[in-house]
């Protein structure tokens, strides 16, 4: 595959993302997170299971005990940073849910660093406190404004930066980046229902209501835009595929926007902002500094 059509998969897969975040704001009228998760994450996970199922099949031996433990780890991450965000976008914007929960890209390498002694690069150290004061103009410029659901979305920015570590390492290690996905959308679809029917009693009448969004979230967020993932970053380099991805929460904001009429205070673009350029930075400044010194020239006595 071109590598402009690769990144052009991911270019549309990062769309769909952040448009997503309206489409599950606007299920809460009708639905808990819950069970709104649980039914986008089923649904997802039956149409993607085919090709799932079909990319297993060229895996002649057994993924193992302790690969099924880690699959089985990656989906309650999953169901964790899903349900958290869900939850807090009952309170909070689709434009702020869509800028802090990428966050989870400074969570990545920290994460990498406490779990596999991966030590970060020294930018980190410059947009963490870019990222932090993001926040802080993006809710206004006082913390008074810093909600409750802001801060459950920040919660889930870590879920989704262990779920990143984790379902890049399962994909090295199985060569299956489709059916682990298939799997973590099942097994979480299959948590979150449950408990759903625990704690916010389901109906479907509630369903019914929201399903133009269920539809949007299960099919094109979850199926089509994790499969697009899949391939598309088999062409890109990660730090490229990264930088495309960032922009999803460009596209919240946007949809938040022209669907929902969201607008954030004029300080707030400021944040907004402040916070994309800290996510760029950290993902780009990295490889530019180490082809630097890969060409820069030698100097001779």
């Amino acid at each position: 595959m071109p590598r402009a059509l690769a990144a052009l998969l991911l270019l549309v897969c990062t769309m769909l993302w952040g448009f997503a975040f309206i489409a599950q704001k606007s299920a809460m009228d009708s639905m808990g997170p819950l069970t709104f998760a649980g039914v986008r994450y089923l649904l997802g996970g039956i149409i993607v299971l085919p090709l799932a199922l079909a990319e297993r099949r060229k895996r002649s031996e057994p993924l193992g005990n302790r690969l099924w433990g880690v699959i089985i780890g990656m989906s309650l991450v999953f169901f964790a940073g899903s349900w958290l965000q869900q939850a807090g976008l009952a309170s909070t914007t689709a434009t702020n849910a869509g800028f802090l929960t990428g966050l989870y890209v400074f969570f990545v390498p920290v994460l990498g660093f406490l779990l596999f002694r991966t030590r970060p690069h020294p930018i980190i150290f410059v947009c963490v406190p870019l990222a932090l004061i993001g926040i802080y103009y993006l809710n206004g410029g006082g913390l008074s404004s810093f909600n409750n659901g802001d801060g459950l979305i920040v919660i889930s920015a870590v879920f989704w930066a262990m779920h990143v570590i984790l379902i890049g390492y399962l994909g090295r290690a199985t060569g299956l980046p489709v059916f682990v996905s298939a799997v973590s959308f099942l097994l979480a679809g299959a948590l979150a229902l449950g408990i759903a029917f625990i704690i916010e009693q389901p109906s479907i009448a509630g369903i019914s209501e929201g399903w133009v969004q269920i539809a949007y979230a299960g099919i094109l967020s979850t199926a089509v835009a994790f499969t697009f993932q899949a391939i598309g970053q088999q062409y890109v380099p990660p730090a490229n595929a990264a930088i495309i991805l960032s922009a999803e929460s460009l596209f919240a904001a946007i949809g938040g926007a022209l669907l929902l009429g969201e607008r954030l205070p004029p300080v707030g673009y400021a944040g907004a902002a402040l916070i994309f350029a800290a996510i760029v930075a950290v993902e780009a400044i990295p490889p530019l500094w180490d082809r630097r010194k890969t060409h820069a020239p030698r100097t001779t006595n």
